[in-house]
């Protein structure tokens, strides 16, 4: 197998491991949240901390040679930190009361809406089918949310939507960076201060709850499909073009709500498939239109 072969394959098993990582997240927050087994202030900073503490164990590891060297500073930066912090705590404050599979559709949708526009902004053209996809993409989003039986909590897609734009940035952010694990540990370090801020404010409103029932997935989603996936997404991220990670993480929405069906005997709603078939059809239509022009002006 060429170089070229093994770097590819490296990149698909990341690729891979990195979306499961993110179902995992939906899946565990929404076990936690819906019982309720923890408060969503509790289960973001624990989900933090054990994430920090977790890629600390690792870069310790993997850099014992270096220990003196790397401990001089702390990678990552305020600004990504900051937008891991507001994904984190608007995620845990929408799934308590989104369904797995509703709270994925409304972040990734928004996190590839954040990454298409940001491609827009900084200067691409968008194409006809570009155009098309974001209005079919926003038509399947207002669907989702229009008044009704089914309709998902407002607030609650609110939080989601802060978590979708959020984590959008936090991806693109990460494509520079040259030492993943590192950078996500000093994020990840750097956002433990600003959820203890929102665990003092849910104190002084005493609507802490916290149990073993609750502190098991936050563990969980901290130490694994948090800290070490979001490594293994910045490790896979180095290789792969803004189009295809936003590509690739529409199949998150997919794999949460099965997930959610599998392990929380959730049920897919008539208009969350709508939905689901408008905002991931359009977003894909857009990403492709974007790769058409890019290819067409070559």
């Amino acid at each position: 197998m060429s170089a070229a072969e093994q770097s590819r394959t490296r990149t698909i098993w990341l690729t891979s491991l990195a979306l499961i990582a993110f179902a995992a997240n939906s899946l565990l927050c929404r076990l936690a949240l819906a019982q309720p087994a923890i408060d969503a202030a509790s289960f973001s900073l624990i989900r933090l901390v054990s994430g920090a503490v977790t890629l600390w164990l690792i870069v310790v590891i993997s850099q014992a040679k270096n220990a003196e060297k790397s401990a001089k500073r702390l990678d990552g930066n305020w600004l990504s930190a900051l937008m891991l912090f507001l994904y984190v705590v608007g995620f845990s404050f929408a799934y308590l009361s989104l369904h797995t599979g509703v709270g994925a559709l409304i972040l990734f949708g928004m996190v590839q809406a954040t990454m298409l526009l940001s491609a827009i902004i900084s200067g691409e053209r968008p194409s006809r089918m570009e155009w098309l996809g974001l209005l079919l993409a926003l038509a399947g989003l207002v669907y989702l949310m229009l008044p009704g039986l089914s309709a998902p909590p407002l607030l609650g897609s609110m939080f989601m939507g802060i978590a979708g734009i959020a984590w959008g940035g936090y991806s693109l952010r990460g494509r520079g960076v040259t030492s993943p694990l590192a950078a996500t540990m000093g994020n990840f370090v750097r956002a433990v201060p600003l959820a203890v801020m929102v665990f003092i404010v849910a104190i002084a409103f005493k609507t802490i709850h916290i149990t073993a029932a609750g502190v098991l997935p936050a563990i969980l989603s901290g130490a694994l499909a948090s800290g070490v996936g979001y490594a293994v997404w910045y490790a896979a991220l180095r290789k792969l073009t803004a189009t295809r990670a936003a590509t690739v993480q529409l199949a998150v929405p997919i794999l949460a709500a099965a997930a959610g069906v599998l392990f929380l005997a959730e049920t897919i709603t008539l208009r969350l498939a709508i939905a689901s078939v408008l905002i991931l059809g359009g977003i894909a239509m857009a990403i492709l239109g974007r790769k058409t022009l890019i290819a067409s002006a070559r």
